[in-house]
């Protein structure tokens, strides 16, 4: 199994649009092309025809397949092993068979159902699982719900409760945890507060659904130029002590500490 290492923007793009993938793959930090919800019925087999014909760079292209009990998922793994594509996000992962489904292929386990919340844990333990991603409408969709969020745009705290049990489960299982997207598209101020939210709380990558919203993951996710130096400089402090706690610039450090500075300096990767 690889480590997922994409992001922190993983854009979508319909996988029935060939024309706009070398674009969303160029506008973000990775491209899921989408062969569930964003393509309609009628156009799922021109949709898997124009991903196994994609000439994208694999290490960042992850392709969205239909749920297992689409009963779609042999014609949808043709069209990903054909692009040479080695990361699929499964649609509605309810269980770790689900996972078990797909073969030997890594897996974002997209949990967007009551049962998949329910079972975050055992999926995110599956050997072929890199990554949890949670979905707010779909689960609240499940339940008979209307909308994940209140007037204020806030979610509602089943909403919340599953954003953090996916997060949970994957950090227990050692896995990267990707925040849902934000519908309302034209809200980049509000993409950009709930992606800082993301970033400090623990995951690792943020999935959208429009170009406007790359920019804000990204500024949400990359340390400024103060947090990078203190960073950097309690590290090297650090290198003078044989573990234990100490004390720099008035402040009290340790390992869990040194953990948020060590994340710190390995998020500057992205500032190319």
């Amino acid at each position: 199994m690889n480590e997922f290492t994409m992001g922190p923007s993983l854009l979508f793009c319909p996988g029935d649009r060939p024309d706009r993938f070398v674009k969303a793959a160029e506008r973000s930090d990775a491209v899921i092309l989408d062969l569930e919800d964003a393509v309609g019925q009628e156009n799922k087999r021109d949709a898997r025809g124009a991903i196994a014909s994609a000439e994208l760079d694999p290490a960042r292209t992850i392709v969205r397949v239909n749920a297992v009990e689409e009963g779609t998922v042999d014609e949808d793994l043709d069209a990903v092993h054909a692009a040479g594509v080695t990361t699929v996000m499964l649609a509605k992962t309810e269980s770790a068979a689900d996972v078990e489904r797909l073969g030997a292929i890594d897996v974002v386990a997209l949990v967007e159902t009551a049962l998949g919340v329910a079972n975050a844990r055992e999926i995110a333990a599956h050997e072929h699982v890199v990554a949890l991603m949670w979905g707010a409408e779909d689960l609240v969709a499940s339940m008979g719900g209307t909308s994940s969020r209140r007037d204020d745009g806030t979610y509602r705290d089943v909403a919340r409760l599953a954003r953090a049990s996916v997060l949970l489960a994957a950090k227990a299982e050692g896995k990267a945890a990707v925040d849902a997207i934000r519908t309302d598209i034209a809200d980049t101020a509000g993409a950009l507060v709930e992606s800082r939210d993301a970033a400090a709380s623990g995951f690792d990558a943020k999935a959208c659904i429009h170009p406007n919203h790359v920019a804000p993951i990204r500024e949400a996710f990359l340390p400024s130029e103060q947090d990078i130096a203190w960073a950097r400089a309690v590290l090297a402090e650090a290198e003078l002590h044989a573990g234990g706690v100490f004390n720099f610039n008035g402040r009290m450090i340790d390992e869990p500490i040194l953990r948020h500075a060590r994340k710190t300096v390995a998020r500057t990767a992205h500032k190319a």
